[in-house]
């Protein structure tokens, strides 16, 4: 048995020294399934810090570095690269299945902590926020010859939150994913312009003001990360799907579908979505301008709330797994590791050790991904999933996935940047260490094929390729032909048995003008649905008009998934054109199927007043059908407010019927809506709570207009304008010492007072005054505060982290104290409050030294979306807590669980602060031995799940 090879990564860190005892003996490299076996192909030093990979036709592997990353929290001794971060080319020279050799591509000084590459061709796109760069090698010496920035404006630099891999699509076109790290303004090269931002900021070097609602070129509101698609020459940008969190890569496969996965809140809900066009996947609020917290319903789960599931125009959620941090995705879709795996769409998984598997089926109109299984993983599993065998030094837990990509010999390559922390925006790993693993079927030889694109038969056995863009290569060869290679795409079509192989010969031949879209005419009538749905997708693409021909009679007989297709592939067509064909997408919903919904409701976004006038008014409410009820849900319309008052006051209704008529009309932004639920929320009954809560939540946001004088029973903290006073008289230049002293120390009695004064030492306002401030921390009981005033006022003490980890461990001691110190701020199991994150699956991210180092240095490691904030009102009250919505209302979550919901114009000021909310060991008067405790109890709970 080999020995775990993963020890190295944090012997370097000093954290573990290497055991070669009975478990590392008795530990596979990493578990695959059955038939397949894993190797170490290439490790540092032929490479640092690996964040994206992809394969050349030649076969070898080309990787973005990291090294640079997030330099501004790194202590001192990170492995640095002076003249930027680099990307880099590893071979298998001789063939003895591991890489010999590397050499340097280009180290650049744009680029910092690159996250993606794609090699097509001798172009090589990487993305770098704020730019997509094309290096292009003209002479084939491995070394660029020209360099063009293809887009630039995207937000998140040096931040994991900001721009991803791009991937060319089966259409030609390329997809660029981005998280949230915004603000983005992207111009294209025809001056289209992309705008979008949302509520989060962090507190970086780089960051500017990340503002939401933005409008672009298009009239419509992006917001979060996005996937947008644009033409090879840099024209015809548009936004294919938004509102996302991070998710770290969009996979398109040949039949056109777009895969990813998508990080959570550290909350146990980060998903894998099959994302339609056109959606909205549901992180933020519509517009960007609050988090799920601040519209979280009562009664809602996390993860309900987390993808906003329960509102219309949302992108139904998909395979929700939990604790993670997703990374890279791709689909297998070639048979050489086994046709068992032909089609299995890959997602890795950092934070999770693990690279889930899914085999994506067709149900209704829709993927739902109900199948995952863990394919590669470094802990040994069961067909539930994970058996948490964990010790507090599980060396089985040392790998990190940051990406996953099919060989051009079919091989299977994962890139493991192994860190002990993940999704802490901050590097423990000293040295860059990583590895690529290289899956292969057991006991068979994968050849390398060689690859000439020079010929008409090379093309056509590159189209075959199972690399991504060795196949997208090939594709834009043969289009270049044109007619004279017809009849060779035109057989792989009708006689090849891989779907995938006709897939892309569909999009090859629909690229060739007339009589390439005429050939593939009758694959309309196909056998195989996702031929079908690949068949009117490339018509969209290439040939419209045609697809308008054929698209009434694909809605009058075509299965769920081409007609969920058509509604969104005909949504910016003219409404004369296309009525009737929508007629008949919408009779044939069957009320419940939750793809086809939300696809209607993209389609006809610009079009359903006028449906409804047409085909719904005259219909008695009572009457509604569950369809109409439902479509009505989806669209909300503001035409049917009277037919939806009629149906929330009908008592003859169910319930659950009454109340969905209630909640959509929460979301029409209308006087006649609000008068409707006003009216419900003054008549006793099942209704009426849920009226008023609506009331409440919307008085705050989008009906404020209307409800200026209803008087929600909200209130703002109590006012104290006597402490602005002592504040302006704290920075007058004219008040003398002995006054100014005077004021601080009335400030310090006070405990807002002494938030006001947090908040002058985070503007620098008392940066140079000689003041006696060693009061300012004494008295104070509030840990998240004194913590906060220490940072400015005072000084911080260190734990001795080595110490922690060389203490034995007690975990039911560390029970009662995570209940008495962490329960206040975190969830343990089913107890505790939802301030901080979830600590229920803490240690499906974390092994034991990391979780220690969090609780000894909470500052240095801030997840996003976790920055403290400090508020001040117009009254003198001051809030410390997390933002959670801003724009016309501020939404706060303070320290004490306590949301305040305050118009803007009651904002003084409002100052994200570079430290954490969570107090530290001193604020908490923990010892070294409470620490370790703590961790143990923790690590222990979690992985019995």
């Amino acid at each position: 048995m080999v020995k775990w090879p993963i020890c190295c990564s944090l012997l370097f860190l000093g954290i573990f020294s290497c055991n070669t005892g009975n478990q590392q003996e008795d530990q596979p490299l990493l578990f695959v399934p059955e038939g397949l076996e894993v190797s170490v192909w290439a490790e540092s030093p032929l490479f640092f810090n690996p964040t994206n990979m992809d394969v050349d036709a030649k076969g070898r592997v080309w990787v973005t570095e990291g090294v640079n990353y997030r330099d501004f929290r790194n202590a001192d001794g990170h492995k640095v690269q002076e003249k930027g971060d680099r990307v880099m080319i590893l071979e298998d020279t001789n063939g003895d299945g591991k890489a010999d050799a590397s050499k340097v591509f280009v180290q650049d000084t744009l680029l910092r902590s690159p996250l993606g590459i794609a090699v097509l061709g001798n172009q090589i796109v990487v993305s770098c926020s704020p730019n997509i760069i094309i290096y292009t090698d003209e002479d084939g010496d491995d070394i660029p010859d020209s360099k063009e920035v293809f887009l630039t404006g995207f937000g998140g630099k040096d931040h994991d939150h900001g721009l991803h891999a791009g991937q060319l699509g089966p259409d030609g076109k390329w997809y660029f994913i981005t998280g949230n790290a915004g603000p983005h303004k992207v111009e294209g090269k025809d001056g289209w312009t992309l705008r979008s931002g949302s509520v989060y900021n962090e507190f970086t070097p780089y960051s500017t003001e990340n503002v939401p609602s933005q409008i672009s070129d298009d009239g419509k509101i992006y917001n979060g990360g996005l996937v947008i698609r644009i033409n090879p020459d840099g024209t015809g940008m548009e936004v294919v799907s938004h509102n996302f969190r991070n998710s770290f890569e969009v996979a398109v496969d040949s039949y056109g579908n777009m895969w990813q996965s998508d990080n959570d809140d550290q909350t146990a809900s980060c998903r894998t979505t099959w994302l339609m066009e056109g959606s909205n996947a549901g992180y933020f609020s519509e517009k960007g301008n609050r988090t799920w917290q601040a519209d979280r319903r009562p009664g809602q789960t996390i993860a309900e709330a987390h993808w906003h599931q329960h509102d219309p125009g949302v992108l139904p959620v998909g395979d929700v797994y939990g604790a993670g941090s997703p990374t890279g995705m791709v689909r297998i879709e070639g048979d050489e590791l086994g046709e068992q795996f032909r089609g299995l769409l890959l997602s890795a998984d950092a934070g999770r050790n693990i690279v889930f598997g899914y085999t994506p089926e067709v149900i209704g109109a829709g993927y739902p991904l109900q199948n995952r299984k863990a394919f590669v993983s470094s802990v040994d599993q069961d067909n539930t999933g994970y058996i948490w065998h964990q010790v507090e030094e599980d060396t089985r837990k040392w790998f990190r996935p940051s990406d996953v990509t099919v060989g051009t010999d079919g091989s299977l390559f994962i890139a493991d940047w192994y860190d002990p922390i993940v999704g802490g925006h901050q590097m423990r790993d000293t040295v860059g260490e990583g590895k690529i693993y290289r899956i292969v079927p057991k006991g068979k030889t994968l050849t390398l094929p060689k690859i000439d694109y020079s010929t008409t038969e090379g093309q056509l056995a590159a189209l075959k390729n199972p690399a991504v863009h060795v196949r997208a290569f090939a594709m834009q060869k043969l289009k270049e032909q044109g007619a004279a290679v017809l009849p060779e795409l035109e057989s792989m079509v009708k006689n090849e048995d891989n779907p995938f192989f006709r897939a892309r010969a569909i999009w090859t031949l629909a690229g060739m003008g007339a009589q390439g879209i005429h050939s593939i005419l009758p694959l309309l009538k196909d056998a195989n649905q996702e031929i079908v749905l690949t068949t009117a997708r490339a018509l969209s693409a290439n040939g419209p008009e045609r697809l308008l021909v054929e698209a009434l009679k694909l809605s009058k007989n075509g299965l769920p998934l081409i007609r969920r297709e058509l509604a969104l592939l005909l949504r910016e067509e003219d409404w004369g054109k296309t009525s009737e064909i929508y007629k008949e997408l919408i009779k044939a919903y069957d009320g419940t199927n939750p793809w086809y919904r939300n696809a209607l409701g993209i389609g006809m976004k610009d079009n359903t007043e006028t449906y409804y006038r047409d085909n719904i008014a005259a219909i008695d409410p009572a009457k509604w059908s569950p369809q109409i009820a439902s479509l009505i849900w989806e669209w909300h319309p503001k035409a049917a407010i009277p037919a939806l008052r009629a149906r929330l006051e009908n008592e003859a209704l169910t319930t659950d019927e009454r109340d969905l008529a209630l909640e959509t009309l929460a979301f029409i932004f209308e006087k006649e809506a609000v008068e409707a639920v006003k009216k419900a929320a003054e008549k006793e009954g099942a209704l009426q709570e849920k009226a008023q809560w609506w009331l409440q939540f919307r008085k705050y946001n989008e009906w404020s207009a209307f409800l200026q004088d209803w008087e929600a029973p909200i209130v703002l903290p109590d006012a104290q304008p006597n402490l602005l006073a002592l504040k302006a008289q704290l920075k007058d230049s004219l008040t003398n010492n002995e006054q100014k002293q005077l004021a601080l120390a009335q400030l310090v009695e006070n405990p807002s007072g002494r938030l006001h004064l947090a908040l002058m030492g985070a503007e620098g306002a008392l940066k140079d005054s000689n003041l006696d401030f060693s009061a300012v921390t004494q008295g104070e009981k509030r840990p998240s505060v004194l913590k906060v005033l220490r940072h400015y006022f005072g000084s911080e003490k260190a734990i001795d982290e080595e110490g922690v980890l060389s203490l034995s461990k007690d975990p039911v001691a560390g029970k009662v104290k995570a209940i008495q110190n962490c329960a206040t701020c975190h969830k343990i199991e089913s107890s505790g409050n939802e301030i901080g994150p979830d600590l229920s699956q803490i240690g499906h991210k974390m092994d034991y030294p990391t979780l220690v180092n969090a609780i000894v240095q909470p500052d240095a490691a801030i997840g996003f979306g976790s920055e403290a904030y400090l508020i001040a009102l117009n009254n003198g009250a001051v809030l410390l807590g997390l933002l959670q919505a801003a724009g016309p209302v501020v939404t706060m979550l303070d320290f004490q669980g306590q949301r305040h919901i305050i118009p803007a114009e009651e904002v003084l000021t409002r100052k994200p602060l570079p430290i954490s909310l969570m107090p530290g060991p001193e604020e908490m008067d923990l010892k070294a031995q409470d620490i370790a405790d703590i961790a143990a109890f923790l690590i222990q709970s979690n992985t019995s799940n």
